[in-house]
């Protein structure tokens, strides 16, 4: 199912509450089983599912929610969720899916790094997941994963003078959120 609605669409409001409205999305899909993997399309060539949605943004009890469900299980939404093994193995049997996107073509590695795991970044850069360096230091940053962002500072090349959606510095993100692990870490790097 797809659609291009006014805002009063059904799918379009509830891929919106994918991005983290869990009571909603339990709801919505309790009064209409059908949205579950319905996707909504926000532009030319740009859908997106509400578990897709929970990727992008890390919403985990979003995604575990639908997933026990029945939505299925992409390769971004196991990394989001540090399904290590599960994405080890869908990259072997698919060493392609290296390259594959979530909801606006966001890359693998920045679903990765909502995870935090340090060793699931290892396994998708060396797998040729190379896209999305940048975001994926915002992801790491915006969740406090210090390890994660100290790996993509050391290895992937991110621009450190990056902003996030909402115009603010790493830095800035860092800081508001009181991670001075982080913040530490990017002024020892050179973050402003």
């Amino acid at each position: 199912m797809s659609s291009t609605a006014s805002n009063a669409d059904p799918v379009r409001e509830f891929v919106i509450a994918g991005h983290g409205n869990l009571p909603k999305v339990k709801s919505m899909l309790e009064q209409d089983p059908s949205l579950l993997n319905a996707r909504y399309q926000w532009g030319t060539d740009d859908f997106e599912t509400a578990i897709q949605a929970a990727a992008q943004v890390g919403s985990v009890q979003v995604a575990e929610f639908l997933l026990s469900k029945g939505a299925p299980l992409e390769i971004c939404t196991a990394a989001m969720l540090g399904r290590r093994e599960v994405v080890e193995r869908m990259l072997s049997a698919d060493p392609k899916s290296a390259a594959a996107v979530g909801a606006h073509k966001i890359p693998l590695l920045p679903h990765a790094a909502l995870s935090g795991d340090v060793t699931l970044l290892k396994v998708v850069w060396g797998k040729g997941s190379r896209d999305g360096a940048t975001l994926a230091l915002v992801n790491a940053v915006s969740r406090g994963r210090t390890e994660a962002a100290g790996w993509l500072i050391d290895n992937v090349a991110p621009d450190l003078g990056a902003k996030n959606f909402q115009g603010k510095s790493l830095l800035q993100v860092a800081e508001e959120r009181k991670d001075e692990a982080t913040a530490a870490l990017l002024r020892a790097h050179g973050a402003v």
